[in-house]
């Protein structure tokens, strides 16, 4: 989620007033019908675990189970991890096949890389990181905002932000009822925004309390070999059973410990680290015997996950003149919007991010609606027929993926408190992590790996002192 606050107000002003002077500004899955399934980057070299007795069996290897593996790693703890789809990375993976360029399919944007513990270990992969352009231009029509137009969003987003804070201290409602009446024909817009664009939900699905805990997320990374490439760097030598789903977990016998029952075997351990995404869990694509408690099910039925999708477009020869990761948006008079990533670090692949429930509801018709879409919205604010230019197409749908189900997780109004609920053990041998499990970087893959530290050193408390 990338929400604008003070700083990033003025980075945006920044870039605008740039853009004007003319001089160059700095400045988030699965199959095409239009292109053949594309291959993902080579996951992280690996050794795969037997069937067996282990101290802790961690399911997923996305950020989470990467960052609890690798913690495990560090104390000497016996582990399997495992992960039903064929990669390492959960939603952050990186396509280079479809492109020929590094295309991340979900997560893109490194944030906070101050605080962001991924961001700080990026430093030992070799991988090339730059800073994000700060701000973003404004479309209306076929131009471009002016500078009292961008001052006129920019100031109606703050004070939609302020507002839902405001509100937040009093109750937990939607942020939707939460909005200043004032915000005039930008309304539309900061509601994609601050919504759809930032949560992956409409902001009437969306808790207030939740989006005002979230820390502002005014700066970021980029990588230019792609965010997934990266955790598949971290993940290097950490043994993985891929294309490996767990079917079920059994975590009730007397004298402690959990049976994990695998595609390919069982594992018996002492304890459990869930890193599935809140759909996944909620769906019952995992059995629990005896069944989870009412209350960590009720938290993971609040913390459901949002939908946003890439319609990625191979645009040679900058058609519309945009520089190298430029986001711009429109201003839009409704809710059929989207958001343009342009020539994605420095190459001809634009990307049209789609989100909320009107690009749940396009993704849900498939692959030419939402090409069709895309390429009608974009000739609309640029003037040009990009059917006609565009060379390579590619949409993700994440709704669909079997073992994820959606985008990010954003707590339904009155869910917060169910973060740190999702953040207990059941009886000392279940722990989930993921970025659900985070209350203030939701969302987000550092969360994510937060998340995943916090559990394995739960769990490494829990069984006490390493035998011998």
């Amino acid at each position: 989620m990338k929400r604008l606050n003070r700083r990033s107000f003025l980075a945006a002003s920044a870039a605008m007033s740039a853009t004007m002077s003319g001089a160059p500004a700095f400045a988030a899955p699965v199959t095409s019908a239009a292109a053949p399934t594309s291959k993902r980057s080579t996951p992280a070299p690996q050794t795969p675990s037997r069937p067996g007795t282990v101290d802790v069996v961690i399911v997923g290897a996305g950020a989470a189970g990467i960052a609890a593996a690798r913690r495990l790693v560090s104390v000497g703890r016996r582990f399997a991890l495992v992960e039903a789809a064929a990669t390492v990375g959960g939603r952050c993976i990186t396509d280079t096949a479809t492109f020929g360029v590094p295309f991340d399919r979900g997560a893109h944007w490194i944030h906070m890389p101050d605080i962001n513990p991924v961001a700080k270990l990026a430093t030992q992969t070799g991988l090339d990181l730059y800073p994000a352009p700060p701000g973003q231009r404004v479309r209306i029509g076929r131009r471009y905002a002016r500078e009292g137009e961008m001052e006129d969003y920019l100031g109606g987003v703050v004070r939609a932000a302020t507002a839902i804070a405001d509100a937040s201290r009093k109750s937990d409602l939607p942020c939707a009822q939460a909005l200043p009446k004032d915000l005039g024909g930008w309304r539309p817009m900061i509601e994609f925004v601050l919504g759809p664009f930032g949560c992956g939900k409409d902001l009437s699905e969306v808790s207030a309390a939740d989006f005002a805990r979230s820390a502002e997320r005014d700066s970021d990374l980029l990588c230019r070999q792609g965010f997934g490439a990266l955790l598949a760097k971290l993940a290097g030598g950490i043994p993985v059973e891929l294309s490996n789903p767990v079917t079920r977990i059994s975590w009730g016998a007397r004298g402690g410990g959990v049976d994990v029952e695998t595609a390919r075997g069982q594992f018996e351990a002492r304890a459990a680290i869930i890193t599935v995404s809140t759909n996944v869990l909620s769906a019952g694509k995992i059995k629990f015997t005896p069944d989870l408690p009412k209350r960590q099910l009720d938290a993971a039925a609040r913390l459901k996950l949002g939908s946003y999708d890439h319609v990625a477009l191979e645009l040679p020869g900058n058609p519309f003149g945009l520089r190298p990761d430029e986001l711009v948006f429109e201003k839009a008079d409704s809710n059929r919007t989207a958001a343009l990533f342009a020539n994605v670090s420095g190459t001809s692949l634009c990307i049209v991010d789609l989100g909320g429930s009107f690009g749940r509801d396009l993704a849900a018709k498939g692959d030419d609606a939402m090409f069709d879409f895309a390429q009608t919205w974009l000739g609309g604010l640029y003037g040009t027929d990009v059917a006609k230019v565009v060379k390579r197409r590619h949409a993700t749908h994440w709704n669909d993926e079997p073992w994820i189900m959606g985008a990010f997780s954003a707590a339904a109004p009155g869910g917060q408190p169910s973060r740190k609920v999702l953040m207990e053990s059941v009886n000392d041998r279940i722990w989930f992590a993921g970025e659900a499990a985070h209350e203030t970087l939701w969302g987000t893959a550092g969360g994510a790996w937060e998340s995943g530290e916090r559990a394995a050193d739960a769990v490494v408390k829990s069984l006490g002192r390493k035998p011998g």
